[in-house]
Parts: C-alpha cells; structure tokens; sequence
C-alpha cells in the first residue's frame, strides 16, 4: 500500500516536473523577448520596439506583461507621434487600472511632450499625474516643469505656483528664480524682478541675459545712472535686436536726466520694435532736438507723430508749433497748435494752444473756420484770461481782414457795444461792395443802408452814401441815384475817399439818364478838368459829353469832344467819328459829311455803324444832288447788311428817287418791295400812300386796289379805330399807369392781331411785365418782336428775351436769340453782352470749343470791365481743364487771378495752387492756399479743396502730421462737399497705409467706397 502511494506520488510528481518545465521555458522565452523589445525602446529604436511589444503581447500569459506591453506600445506611439497616440494611452489607463505604471505612463507622456516643446501636450499629461505618487525627486522635477509650461503660456499665476515649490532646490532652484523674476518683470514688479535676478546674477548661463533686464529694471525704477552703467557694459556683448534696446534704455535714461544731447545718440540708434517706433519715441527724439534749439530736426520727429490722441501727443503737437514758430511757419503752427488745443489732457497747454491759435489765425487767416469766430469762441472759452482784451481789438479788426463779411455779420448781429457797431458798419459796407460786384443791387443798397445807419466812422459813412447811390443807378432809380451823388460830393471826407475822382463823371451819367443834358455836360466837363483820370473812362466821358451836345443842337461843340474821343481811340471811336461827322452835317458842312462819311467807311471795316454811315451817305449825296452815287451808296446797304433795321427806310428812299424822277416802274418796284417785306413799320404806310398815289398819276387804280388787297395789315376801313385804340394805351404807357397800359396793350393785340402798330404794342407790353418782373409773361410778347420785321424794338427785344432764358438756365433757348443779337446790335455794349453770355451758355451745355471761341471774342472787345475779363477767362480755363488741356488753363488762370474778385477769384487762386503742385513746388503752392484761406474763407469749396492739395504738398514734403492733420480736418469740417470729403478720405487712407509701415502707433485705413 506505501509502495503503490509512493509510486503515485513520484508519478505525479514526474508529471509536474515536465509541466513546470515546459512553463518555465515558455516565461524565460518571454523574458528574452521582453528585456530585447525594452533594450531597443530604451535605445530610441521605437518603432522596432512596439512591434515587439505587440508581438509580445499576443503570446503573455500574465496580466502584468500585457500591462507593460500596452504601456510601451502606448509610449512608443507617443514618441513616434502617431495618429493613435493619446487613444493608446486612454486605452492603457482604462484596461489596466491596478498597473503600476499607471502614474509613469501620465508622468512619461507628459515629459516627452514638455522635452519635445509640446507644452500644451505635456500640460494635459501632467495634470493627470498623481503628485503624491512621486518621489521627491520626481516631484521637483514635475513642479518645474508644470511651472515652465504655465509659464510659457503665459499663465504666471500657475506658473509661479509651481516654480516657488523649488525656489531652493538645489537642481531647479536657479532657474525658478529666474523664471519668477522674468514674471515679475514682465509684470512691472520691478522690485520683486531684481530681488530675483540679484539671487542668480552670479551664475555665468544667465548673466548676460540678465545684464540687459537688470539694465531695463534699472531704468524703471528710476536708477537711470545704474541703467546706463549696466546697458553700456552689456553693448558690446549683445546681439542686433539687443542693442537697439539697450540704446532706447540709455537714450531715454538720459532723457529723463534732462541730458537731451547725450540722450540724442542714443535714441537715434533705437531700430524700434519690430522695425517700427511708436509715437512715444518719435516725441523723445523730437523734444530732445526742441531742448538743444534744433528746431528743424524736432519738427521732423514730431511730424511723423500721427493718430495721436495722448498727453504724450498733445504735448508733441504743442512743442512742435513751438517749433515751427521758431521757424516763421505759421501755417503750419497753426495746425499744430489747433491739434493741441482739442485736447484736455493738460489743461495749461490747451490754454496756451488755444491762445497761439487763435493768434496765428488773426495773422495769415484760418481755412477751417473764420477768424472772427475762432477769436469769439476762444473769448468764450476763456472768459478771464489775462488776453482779453488783445483779442478782443483783433476780434474786432478781424471781421474786416478776414473778408468773410456774411459770417462776420452773423456774429456780429445783436453785439451792439461801441466796438461791435463800428466793425458792424464796416462789415455791412464791404458787404455791400460784395453783393454790388456779384450784381445784387437791391440786396447790395440794404446793405449800403445799415452801413449809413450806424454813422461812427464818417468815411465808411461817406462811401456807403456812393455805392447805394451806385445800386440806385444800376436799378434805373436816377432820382434817388441822383440825391445821393450829392450827399456824397457834399460830404467832408468825400474828398478823401477812392471813389471821388469819378463822382462828377458818375453824375454827369445820371443827369444824361434824366435827359438833362445842360447838366449832364456840366458835370462832364467837370470830370475830365480833374487829374489822374483813367484813359477809357476818360474816353468815354468825352462820348458823352459829345452826345449831351449833340441832343441838345449844340454841334460845335459836340464835335470838339468827339474829335478827343477819337483822338484817345480807347473807346467806340467809330461811334465818335460818326457821330462828329453828323454832327459837321447838322452845322451845314455838307462837303465835310460826305468826305467824313466816305473816310468812315474805309477806316472801320468791321463797324456796326457802318449801315447807318452807308444810309446817311447816301442822303448827303441827294442832298449834294450826286443822285447816282446816292443810289449805289443805298444798293450798297441792302447788300452788305440785308437785316440792318434801315433797309425799309433805303428801300423806300430810292422809291422815292424814282417818283421824284417820274421812274414810275422803278418807284413801284421799290415801294412794293417795302410794304411787302416790312409789314407794319412807318415806311410799309408810306410806301402803300405812295404806290397809291403813283396808280392813280396812271390812272390804273383797279390795279391798286387788286394789289392792296394783298397786304392783310392794311385794312382801311379799321384804320382809324386802330390808331385810336393803339394811342390810347400808348398814352397809359407814357403816364406810367403800368396795370392800365397792360390791360390796354392786351386788349388792342387781341382786337388787332395784325395791327399797325402791332410791333410797339407788343414790345411795350413786354417791358411792363418785365418791370413788373413777370418774365414768363413778357417773353411771348418779346419773341413776337424779334419774329417780326425788323425794328428799333428789336435790339432790346433780343437782350430782353435772352435775359429772361438766361435767369431760368434754359441754355438752348438762349443760344439762338444771343446769336442774333450779337450780329444785329447796333450797341457794343449789347454785343459784348451776347458774346459772354453765348460763352457761358456753351459751357453749361459742355460744348467747351464754342465757349472758347466766344470766350476769345469777349476779349478782343475794347470796353468791358473786369468781372467779364475774368469770366471769360475763367470759361477758356475750365473748358481747357475739362479737355484735359492744362497747360491752357494754367494761363487762362493766371489771367483771371489779375482782375477776378470774389469767388472767381478763390477758383483762381485754387488753381494757382493746384498747377504749382503739379510742378512740384509744393512749398509755393501752400503760400498760395494760404493766401486762398486768408482772403477768399468765405468760398468754403475752394478753401476745402486748396486744403487737400495742402494736405498733399506737405506729404511730399515729408510733413506726415500737417498732412493727416488737414485732411482729418477736411473730413470732419467739410461735409457738405462729398466729392473734397471724398478725395481727402483716399488720400488719408494713403498715407496712413505708408506711415503704419514705419509707425507702430498708426493704424492702417481701408480706402472709402464712397
């Protein structure tokens, strides 16, 4: 029984044996393979590694080694940066809660993502480790490394919770401690940042990083000498970036010693961050340049000062209109003065930026605003201010330099100290001059009025009472004109005045209006005995005296003052040698009319008396019984001026010559060619009686009565009750009974379509709707004029007509009725008038080459006053710029700038400006803004406009501040101008878009879509 059991036992025994060894084999198999896969992950050989890992897995029998090998194919795939990566390691964590390496896994992911720069990666890791689990040298090591990467990230909080665990360790201490200072630092804790820094200052790895912040440190906390002594020594030890740093440290330590010239080195040296400055050291630079007296360079530093909206700012803009003042460049300290004094930062420089502004605008005028209203504003905001009364006397005496008369009057309205009323009467008096240059006489008198009204300053007394007598003269008032001539003559400072010299030719004009010429001819000669007179006005002055002499029969001596006229040859000298040569009739001189006549002919070609010559030639040579010569000289008239107003007058002579020489065939043709041809004028009435008179000498009155009936004006049986209704309103006419003549020059038109005087009635009633300023009425009456026969009505018709087109802007209309009247006026006067306003129609209707050419007429003109040379300047100048022809226009422009006033006058200059730009003299064309702002501020247009070519010549001029400082002013100040809003947005946005590129402080713009 012993022996069987011991046999089983040895059996059994045998058996486990074999399965033991057969277990061991398979583990020390294992083993091998595991330490193998372990040596080639170990080795970095990670890929080679997992891959035994796996394969190791399939065949572990033990939960620890598929533990492990998940673990290392987890990390393999971490190091490998595989896709997979943090799934592996989830999936480690979640299948293998017991393993051991559970807080190694955490642990050893996050160190590779942390030695690999991951610190994003390694903080996900590294939150998840168990800190407790960790040795302590394990856990000194994850402090510091949690800490750098909160600290990479910017989360100082974190990070210097770790990083002060290991303030003292002996292997991360120095470098917690420096890292806890860079935060400190970086905080502007300086204090704290040196306390640090002092502690490993003297390990060699960071002292020259800590030379320069310990520099900076320095500067910070106000140790400047320190600051200096660190950053010179750390200059030459240190790299590009570095250096320009440690030169800002040194410069501006300096600086704020107030050592501006050892500080100016310095800061020059400073490459800015990123290449850019910022505004803060564009103003060091600068007010270091200011305090060594350099105003020049200061003012290149504190101009690229843009955008800036600071105390820093407004303290740059203050001392660089210091600066520019310095330099006698008012225009330009003006801007910057104005900038300063917009901001409160420091209420002391606003005062005194204000104060300066203010100034400088009374001085060179102000583009922005007028300079009244700045000096108002400036006593407003600063009630108590020890100038007050400086800026009050050039308050006062700005409302007439600045010439912005309407805005002055506003301020001005209401103000009633002895001060205010004598600037009020010069304002309303140069005011008035204004609206008297523009052609508002009515408004241009009521001005004139409050002028004479407020009586302190007895010349501007004086002179208004002349130019409203001036308005009463160019409104037809020749009584109440006439009254005041003589209240001006009458005064005691008139003779003290510009306006003297001519105020015997003025009224010597007035008494020709009222027919009374006795005085008219007194007061002419009284003119021209006088000295220093003006050639053509004088020219002129003899004209008229020669024609007073004339109307009143006196032709001896109106042939002296004509022979002058012609003589001086300044003005309508073909006139003067006609009128002498009737004249030399009248006093029975034939031979010397004739020979006259003859010699006016040949002297003036082109004359629009030359009909009138032909025609009163040819009733000398009848007179001279040179009957032949006469009929040529009348043959001569038809031909050479078909529409001439005296062709039925010379027709009808010549019936008259053949009547009168029993050329009865002759004498009907003549006659018949009259009343047919010019219906409804004396010389149709005449020529029917005569015709009816030569049938009955023939005795072949059946056939005047046959051809009579051919002429629908002449209706003998209603003669008499057409002459009678036609007087009659003609009477109401004459009596100035203006509603009565209407309604009776109406009621004969519609009783008498075709009337006898249908021409006259037509005509007078126009001119009473037109006095009466009905134009709509008086047009149709004035076209039926100009459509009839011509007439002595139909000169004035045309002007009238055209006048009325021209006041509603009907360009087309006008074109054809100025286009008649400037070949049928017998004035020059009237064609002048057609021919500058043919040019200005032209130029509304775009067709630029036809304004030109009338344009260039109007100029050839003798007798025309300024504001017609200059307009018609003005249209070759546009048209040239419109046909892009600009070196035309920069001549027709410099024309109009010698005798243009008003805003002609500010276009003129704008372009002055303009073409001096495009030439590149940028320095002369802001002179002529400038004279463009101070004269014309009251022509906003062209101020804006001259302001963004102001703009622009100071960008070109390297003066980014002017620059953007106008056109942000543009903007803000001018929005009723979309079209300069718009130009000076795109130019901002240009300069802006160049400045940011340099300047960190500026902000680059997107271009406007308007």
């Amino acid at each position: 029984m012993l022996k069987k059991t011991v046999l089983s036992i040895l059996f059994m025994l045998g058996i486990t044996l074999a399965t033991f060894a057969q277990q061991s084999e398979a583990y020390t198999n294992h083993i091998v393979e595991y330490q193998k896969a372990l040596a080639l992950y170990n080795s970095n050989q990670f890929q080679a590694a997992q891959m035994l890992f796996k394969e190791l897995k399939k065949t572990a029998e033990t939960d620890e080694l598929v533990a492990d090998c998940d673990y290392y194919v987890a990390n393999c795939a971490v190091r490998l940066n595989q896709q997979n990566a943090d799934k592996l390691i989830e999936d480690f964590v979640e299948n293998h809660p017991t393993s051991t390496k559970r807080n190694s896994a955490f642990l050893d992911v996050a160190d590779y993502y942390f030695t690999n720069g991951k610190y994003a990666y390694a903080k996900k890791w590294y939150d998840r480790v168990d800190e407790s689990s960790l040795s302590r040298t394990e856990r000194d090591k994850f402090s510091f490394n949690n800490g750098y990467v909160a600290f990479s990230t910017k989360d100082y909080k974190t990070a210097r919770k770790y990083l002060s665990r290991i303030e003292n360790s002996k292997e991360y201490g120095s470098q917690a401690k420096y890292y806890i200072g860079f935060m400190a630092y970086e905080s502007d804790d300086y204090q704290e940042a040196n306390t640090y820094f002092d502690q490993v200052s003297d390990q060699e790895k960071y002292k020259e990083k800590l030379s320069y912040f310990q520099a900076d440190l320095n500067f910070k906390l106000g140790n400047f000498d320190e600051a200096i002594k660190l950053a010179k020594e750390q200059l030459p030890k240190s790299n590009r970036d570095e250096i320009s740093e440690l030169n800002k440290i040194i410069g501006e330590s300096y600086f704020n010693q107030k050592k501006y010239a050892e500080a100016i080195p310095y800061l020059t040296e400073y490459q800015g961050t990123k290449g850019k400055w910022n505004n803060t050291d564009y103003y060091q630079l600068g007010y270091a340049y200011y305090k060594q007296g350099n105003f020049e360079k200061a003012i290149s530093e504190f101009n690229k000062i843009i955008d800036g909206n600071n105390s820093v700012a407004q303290n740059a803009y203050y001392h660089l209109g210091e600066s520019y003042i310095k330099l006698n460049k008012k225009q330009e300290a003006l801007n910057a003065f104005r900038n300063a004094s917009q901001m409160d930062f420091d209420l002391k420089i606003q005062e005194d930026s204000w104060l300066n502004y203010a100034k400088i605008s009374y001085e060179i005028g102000n583009p922005y605003q007028s300079v009244p209203q700045v000096l108002t504003t400036y006593l407003e905001k600063y009630p108590n201010t020890t100038y007050k009364e400086e800026v009050e006397i050039l308050l006062i005496d700005s409302y007439i330099t600045s010439k912005n008369y309407q805005e002055a009057l506003k301020l001005l309205e209401g103000k009633r100290s002895f001060a205010s009323k004598e600037a009020y009467q010069k304002v309303t008096f140069y005011r008035g001059l204004e609206l008297y240059n523009e052609g508002q006489y009515q408004d241009a008198k009521a001005m004139f009025n409050k002028s004479i009204k407020e009586a302190i300053i007895e010349t501007y007394t004086t002179r208004a009472t002349f130019w409203k007598a001036e308005a009463d003269y160019n409104l037809n008032n020749y009584d109440e004109a006439l009254i005041g001539y003589k209240q001006f003559q009458q005064a005691n400072s008139a003779k003290a005045t510009s306006e003297y010299k001519n105020s015997d030719y003025n009224l010597a004009y007035t008494y020709f209006k009222q027919k009374n010429y006795t005085k008219s001819s007194e007061f002419f000669n009284k003119f021209i005995q006088g000295n220093d007179l003006d050639p053509v006005r004088l020219n002129d002055a003899y004209l008229r005296l020669g024609d007073a002499h004339f109307v009143s029969s006196n032709y001896s001596a109106a042939i002296s003052a004509y022979e002058k006229a012609v003589q001086m040859n300044k003005v309508d000298s073909d006139y003067a040698f006609f009128q002498k040569t009737l004249s030399e009739g009248y006093e029975g001189k034939s031979s010397e009319k004739i020979s006259g006549l003859e010699d006016f002919l040949r002297k003036y070609p082109n004359s629009t008396l030359r009909d009138d010559a032909m025609y009163e030639l040819g009733n000398s040579y009848i007179k001279a019984n040179q009957t032949a010569e006469a009929m040529k000289m009348y043959d001569r008239l038809v031909r050479e001026s078909p529409r001439s107003t005296l062709v039925s007058k010379t027709l009808l002579r010549q019936g008259l010559v053949h009547y009168n020489a029993s050329r009865n065939n002759e004498a009907l043709e003549k006659f018949k060619s009259v009343a047919t041809n010019y219906p409804n004028t004396a010389e149709a009435n005449q020529a029917v009686s005569t015709v009816r008179l030569i049938y009955i000498d023939l005795g072949r009155v059946n056939e005047y009565a046959s051809w009579v009936q051919t002429l629908d004006y002449v209706q003998v049986t209603d003669g008499d009750l057409d002459n009678a209704t036609y007087e009659s309103a003609e009477k109401k006419y004459l009596d100035g009974k203006t509603d009565d003549a209407i309604k009776q020059f109406n009621g004969y038109l519609n009783q008498f379509p075709r009337g006898l005087h249908n021409v006259q009635a037509h005509f007078y009633v126009a001119q009473l709707y037109f006095k009466k300023d009905l134009k709509e009425n008086a047009a149709p009456h004035y076209e039926a004029v100009i459509n009839a026969t011509p007439s002595e009505f139909t000169e004035e018709a045309l002007s009238r007509l055209a006048q009325i087109y021209l006041d509603t802007k009907d360009w087309s209309a006008a074109i054809p009725v100025l286009k008649r009247l400037e070949t049928e006026a017998r004035f020059p006067q009237n064609v002048v008038y057609a021919q500058s306003n043919l040019m200005k129609a032209n130029y509304q209707l775009n067709k630029y080459s036809e304004a030109v050419a009338y344009a260039e007429k109007v100029l050839q003109q003798s007798k025309i006053d300024n504001k017609i040379t200059s307009d018609a300047y003005v249209i070759i100048a546009r048209s040239a710029m419109k046909t892009n022809d600009e070196n035309r226009a920069k001549t027709a422009y410099a024309e109009v700038e010698k005798t243009a006033s008003g805003e002609t006058a500010a276009e003129a200059f704008y372009y002055k400006a303009y073409f001096q730009n495009k030439a590149s003299n940028y320095e002369a064309s802001n002179v002529t803004v400038q004279k463009l702002a101070k004269d014309y501020s009251g022509y906003k247009y062209y101020s804006a406009k001259g302001l963004v070519l102001m703009a622009k010549n100071y960008y070109a001029l390297n003066d980014a501040f002017q620059a953007t400082y106008i056109l942000d002013s543009v903007i803000e100040n001018f929005k009723d101008y979309k079209d300069v809003v718009t130009e000076a947005q795109n130019t901002l946005t240009n300069i802006k878009s160049e400045q940011a590129k340099t300047n960190a402080s500026v902000q680059a713009q997107e271009a406007s879509e308007n």
